[in-house]
């Protein structure tokens, strides 16, 4: 080791002597002070060494910045959904040198840009599947709207049409997609039902409104619908916060229009049995009092006074049987007793009742019973008082000397009996009202006395209790005919 040093040492010594010798030799060659030269020399030694070290520094930094720039190329190549900077290591350079706070930091950074990425895709599928789920239920409602029956109509805070069914645009003859003036009162031709949706749409308070409209379409038909109309707030595309710039009112209708006809009906029901009832209860009445008061004076009196009584009280009960007959059939709790019989015996049996009816008045009663056994499985009494009732319509309504004729027959698998009568028949109004429950022909009152419930019960019996049906066929001035057709014995069993 010594003589390496030496080796090195002695060489540099005789430099710096014989430079040493140099110098003086240039200081005496030119005249220049010995001190001066030295400073020079240590100026540019330290001139030497200062740039040896920026030299030094300039190479460090590059590396630095080199290895700085290759981990954030590292870094860029990176899924930011599956980042983690543990799988980048930093660079051992950076991990001596200042810069290691800035990665550090960098790397935190990028840690939580991580996590807040994650966070925002949870949250992005989060409102994607409630989404889809808004989508899906916004296109039931519409289908569902689409197909509801009963019109429903939307106004917004503005009082136009916002929202409209094909059920309302087809109430109300318009075609909201294609309409640019959407006020109500434009779209909406019934001032009531307006009124009814301007009212309730500015009501301070939130509440419900209901009324029964009559609304006329297009053609003139009118219709009963009960209305239901509800203020409800509206809601800004958004968010789902409420608009307070305005408010909607949503109307839904309830077409009663059937309600309304029963109604109607019920209060002719109860108008004509009171009517009914009247008749044959004054007539008791006042022949009571004659009899109470001593106007019967002889037994013949009194005999015809209790007669038009007894004959009063026998309508009255009739009345009240085929009221009672007509609610079980219509309610289904009717005692039914059913069997297979034959068809022509009841028949038989039926013209037989009648017969002393027609003889009265002149009226050949004709009876043209199929030779084939016509069975039916019906009930033999029910079945029994409908040809009754068609026989008996038939003779009070044919003037004297005039035919009423019975007859049965099969076709087409089906067991049918026709009741056809030369009488004063019925116009096409009247026969479209004939099987109505108390509806007698105006012209024709005075030609029998009657309840106008015997068509009507007779129509239940053959088509509600044995499945079959009732027609009528009837030209004014010349006759009618009733035909009932009834399922064989063979199909009922």
């Amino acid at each position: 080791m010594r003589s390496v040093c030496g080796s090195i040492i002695v060489p540099i010594s005789a430099l710096v002597l014989a430079s040493g010798s140099a110098v003086a030799w240039l200081v005496e060659l030119f005249f220049v002070p010995a001190s001066f030269m030295v400073g020079v020399a240590g100026f540019a030694l330290a001139a030497l060494a200062a740039s040896m070290v920026a030299v030094y520094a300039a190479a460090k930094v590059r590396r630095l910045r080199e290895a700085f720039k290759h981990y954030l190329d590292n870094l860029s190549q990176s899924d930011m959904h599956d980042l983690d900077t543990s799988d980048t290591p930093m660079p051992r350079q950076l991990e001596q040198s200042s810069w290691r706070q800035i990665a550090v930091g960098l790397q935190e950074t990028l840690a939580e840009m991580r996590n807040r990425v994650r966070e925002l895709e949870t949250s992005r599928s989060a409102v994607e599947i409630r989404s889809r789920r808004a989508v899906d239920e916004a296109e039931r409602l519409r289908a569902i709207l689409a197909n509801l029956g009963d019109p429903v109509l939307v106004i917004n805070g503005y009082d136009e049409v916002s929202l409209a069914n094909p059920a309302a645009e087809s109430l109300f003859s318009f075609d909201l997609e294609h309409t640019e003036q959407r006020a109500v009162a434009n779209l909406v031709k019934c001032e009531r039902l307006v009124d009814l949706l301007l009212t309730t749409n500015h009501r301070e308070t939130s509440g419900r409104r209901t009324d029964e409209l009559e609304i006329s379409d297009d053609e003139g038909n009118s219709h009963w619908f009960r209305t239901t109309a509800c203020r409800l707030p509206l809601f800004s595309e958004g968010d789902l916060e409420q608009d307070q710039e305005g408010e909607g009112t949503v109307v839904v209708f309830r077409d009663v229009d059937r309600e309304k006809n029963l109604q109607k009906r019920n209060a002719e029901f109860v108008s004509s049995v009171s009517h009914e009832m009247k008749t044959p209860l004054a007539g008791i009445k006042a022949y009571v009092e004659l009899l109470a008061d001593g106007e019967a004076e002889d037994e013949e009196t009194r005999e015809e006074f209790l007669g038009v009584i007894d004959s009063q009280a026998d309508r009255l009960q009739r009345l009240v049987e085929n009221l009672l007959n007509l609610a079980r059939i219509e309610a289904g709790v009717v005692s039914v007793n059913k069997n297979n019989r034959s068809l022509n015996e009841v028949l038989e049996e039926a013209s037989q009742v009648v017969q002393p009816a027609a003889d009265a008045k002149g009226i050949t009663l004709t009876v043209d019973l199929s030779p084939l056994y016509l069975g039916v499985h019906a009930d033999r009494d029910m079945l029994l008082q409908s040809a009754i009732n068609l026989l008996s319509n038939a003779v009070k309504y044919t003037q004297e000397g005039g035919q009423v004729t019975l007859r049965s027959r099969n076709a087409d698998n089906m067991i049918v009996y026709e009741v056809e009568d030369t009488g004063v028949g019925l116009s096409e109004e009247d026969s479209q009202r004939v099987f109505d429950k108390f509806y007698r022909v105006k012209k024709d009152k005075n030609m029998a006395q009657g309840t106008g419930l015997g068509l009507p019960l007779a129509k239940h019996i053959v088509e509600d209790v044995h499945g079959g049906t009732l027609s009528l066929e009837s030209e004014l001035g010349v006759g009618s005919k009733f035909t009932a057709t009834l399922p064989m014995a063979a199909q009922m069993s």
